[in-house]
């Protein structure tokens, strides 16, 4: 049972896209395993959210560039002796094959989904509330009334098209979330301020709290330094900061 609740919080604008669309892929692969019309709706409505994203960032230079950078840190610990050089061999392999996937793949990345009549249709209508609607799509309206494997299966096609994407990103923020480990802090009225140290580029924050505290943290920061804030969680009620110390564990990803 998660005993836990994780807040994060990326500390530029790359950490930010990535953890976007992590949460993204996430959703779509979770309504993906359903097979109901509703299900695929979910994937297309959320595609098109990670299409959108996708085309106003060049992905694929930040995630080189990422990759680039988390492989140079780590080369640097080969030949310690106080790191496990196989467990070091293996992510750098991952890192290396990550990379190879990006360089290998000519143009945008999800060009086959993006240029597809159906979905480009689809996601015309998508700002309208309630715009997909039979009347207005009738042939998204044909697709989704099909047969049920055919239809999950070409959506699954559609979402496996960002794979090099998807994996990619999944490794990036895997090896940062390892990257550290979590110390025991308190938010004294439940306000916990903290500068960051500029010798050292912390990317991530991870706020870890206990599941059975009534409150839930806020995070904002900038280069210089961050802030946790705890609110109280009554979702009819407006968030008020308590007056309460709150222990939680704070975790500062860098590598």
């Amino acid at each position: 049972m998660k005993n836990q609740i994780v807040y994060e919080f990326p500390l530029n604008e790359r950490m930010r896209l990535f953890l976007r669309l992590e949460q993204l892929f996430r959703q779509a692969r979770h309504f993906a395993q359903g097979g109901s019309v509703w299900d695929c709706r979910a994937v297309v409505a959320t595609l098109n959210e990670i299409v959108a994203l996708l085309s106003r960032n060049d992905i694929k230079s930040e995630m080189l560039k990422e990759i680039d950078r988390l492989g140079g840190a780590l080369g640097k610990m080969q030949g310690n002796q106080h790191i496990d050089q196989e467990a070091l061999a293996s992510v750098l392999s991952q890192l290396d094959s990550a990379g190879q996937r990006l360089y290998g793949h000519s143009g945008r990345i999800g060009f086959q989904v993006m240029e597809n009549e159906l979905f480009k249709s689809v996601a015309q209508r998508t700002a309208i509330p309630g715009g997909t609607c039979s009347f207005d799509l009738p042939a998204y309206h044909f697709w989704l009334e099909r047969d049920a494997e055919r239809r999950r299966g070409e959506a699954t096609e559609w979402l496996d098209s960002f794979r090099p994407v998807q994996d990619g990103i999944g490794l990036i923020l895997g090896l940062l979330r390892d990257s550290a480990v979590g110390i025991w802090e308190t938010a004294h009225g439940g306000f916990f301020q903290k500068n960051l140290d500029h010798a050292a580029a912390v990317l991530l924050l991870r706020v870890a709290v206990p599941i059975e505290l009534p409150y839930f943290a806020e995070i904002s920061g900038g280069k210089h330094r961050f802030t946790v804030r705890f609110l109280t969680g009554q979702p009819n009620e407006r968030p008020a900061q308590c007056s309460e110390d709150v222990p939680f564990q704070l975790t500062s990803c860098l590598l």
